[in-house]
C-alpha cells in the first residue's frame, strides 16, 4: 500500500486489477476523500494518467497536490499504471499490450464495483499529462460512452513527428512499413470522432514544450470544425511543475462539468 503519510484528509490506496485481456495484474492508486465514509451519495471520478516511463505512483509522488484536489472537489481520482510507454492503445503488432481494453472495459468495471461511484458518463472524467495527455484523448474520443469529459496536458496529440522516440515503433512497427498504424492512431487524426455534444474537452500546452506545436494545430483543427473546447498555453516546459499547476486549472473545468449534470 501507498504510505498515509502522502495523504492529507484523503486516503491514498493502491487497488490490483487483474486484465484478462493481458493476462495480468496490474497496479492503480486511488484516491477518495474525506467524505467518503461518511456520504451516501455516489462519488464523481477523475481518471488520472501518467507520461512515459512513469508509472501509477507519478501523480501522487510528484504532484502532491493531487490529495489535496480529491478533497478539494470531493471526487475519487484513479491513477492507472499504463504500462511502459503503452500509449494506452491496443497495440496493433503485440497483442499482449491492450491498455485501451484494459482501461476503458475491465479498471472501469472494477472501480464501479469497488466503490461508491456514479456509473454514468457524466460522472466520469479522464486527464493525463504528456503520453497520458494522448492516451486521455484517444481512450476518450473512441469511448465516449464511458467518459463526459477529457483533458490533455502537455499531450503528444501527434505522434507521428516521432518514429524513434518512447518505444512507440515497438508499440506500433516502424513508421516507414507500419504508416497505417500511425495514422489510424494517432489523435490529431482522430477529430472526425467528436461531434462538439457527447464530449467535453480541455487541453492546454506549455509554450517552451516540445510538443506546443502538436497542441496548437490541435486548437486550430478543432476550431474549423466547430468543436468546442477549453484550450490554454501558457508560460510552461515539459516537467511537474508545470502538470501540477495544469491539474488545478483543469481541476475547476471537471468541478463545473460534473456540476452541470
Amino acid at each position: 500500500l501507498v504510505s498515509p503519510t502522502l495523504a492529507l484528509a484523503s486516503k491514498v490506496d493502491t487497488l490490483m486489477v487483474q486484465s484478462k485481456s493481458m493476462n495480468k495484474s496490474i497496479a492503480n492508486v486511488i484516491i477518495t476523500p474525506e467524505s467518503y465514509s461518511s456520504q451516501k451519495e455516489p462519488f464523481d471520478v477523475l481518471y488520472l494518467l501518467h507520461g512515459a516511463y512513469g508509472n501509477h505512483k507519478d501523480w501522487i509522488t510528484k504532484a502532491q497536490v493531487v490529495t489535496e484536489l480529491a478533497d478539494q472537489y470531493n471526487i475519487i481520482i484513479v491513477c492507472p499504471d499504463g504500462g511502459f510507454n503503452s500509449w494506452y492503445f491496443d497495440s496493433p503488432i503485440q497483442p499482449e499490450q491492450r491498455y485501451e481494453t484494459y482501461i476503458s472495459k475491465e479498471l472501469i468495471s472494477a472501480i464501479d464495483k469497488k466503490y461508491k461511484t456514479n456509473p454514468n458518463k457524466n460522472a466520469r472524467a479522464i486527464t493525463g499529462l504528456s503520453m497520458g495527455g494522448h492516451g486521455a484523448f484517444y481512450l476518450s474520443f473512441k469511448h465516449q460512452d464511458v467518459w463526459g469529459a477529457a483533458g490533455s496536458m502537455s499531450g503528444g496529440l501527434d505522434i507521428r513527428p516521432f518514429p524513434n522516440n518512447w518505444s512507440m515503433s515497438e508499440r506500433l512497427g516502424t513508421y516507414a512499413e507500419h504508416k497505417e498504424n500511425w495514422e489510424n492512431n494517432t489523435v490529431t487524426n482522430m477529430v472526425h470522432l467528436l461531434d462538439g455534444v457527447n464530449l467535453s474537452l480541455i487541453f492546454d500546452c506549455g509554450v517552451d514544450d516540445f510538443f506546443y506545436g502538436a497542441n496548437k494545430k490541435f486548437h486550430e483543427k478543432l476550431l474549423e470544425r466547430n468543436i468546442p473546447h477549453d484550450y490554454t498555453e501558457r508560460p510552461g516546459k515539459h516537467n511537474w511543475e508545470y502538470w501540477t499547476n495544469s491539474l488545478k486549472y483543469q481541476m475547476i473545468f471537471f468541478a463545473g462539468f460534473f456540476k452541470s449534470d
